[in-house]
């Protein structure tokens, strides 16, 4: 089993979703959150007055799969339907699973999934 985890830009959620449910990835988990990577962050422009953000809003996908070719598929899909080719697309994270319990039913591996 593998999770995978990817960050990307908040406005290519719907794309990456819809592009996960027609390769039949079932289920994910997704959480606002900021970071920054080699960007450092942004400036932005308030009533003419120049800030930093130095925290850059992102969305977290994550994802358990149960085998590779899934987990192909699943990384297949986010890299396409994310990239933009700017600055700041974001990141996959791939990370074998070595437990997963559904609690509702006791079911223990794939089964839970």
């Amino acid at each position: 089993m593998k999770k995978i985890e990817a960050i990307i830009k908040p406005h290519k959620l719907e794309s990456v979703k819809d592009a996960l449910i027609k390769a039949n990835i079932e289920g994910m988990t997704v959480s606002e959150v900021k970071g920054y990577g080699r960007q450092q962050g942004q400036s932005e422009l308030y009533r003419g007055a120049e800030y930093k953000v130095e925290f850059v809003s992102k969305i977290k996908i994550e994802i358990v799969v149960s085998n590779n070719q899934f987990a192909q598929k699943a990384i297949d899909a986010i890299k396409t339907h994310a990239k933009s080719g700017k600055i700041g697309d974001g990141k996959i994270f791939v990370y074998d699973i070595a437990k997963t319990i559904r609690i509702r039913t006791d079911e223990e591996d794939e089964d839970a999934l």
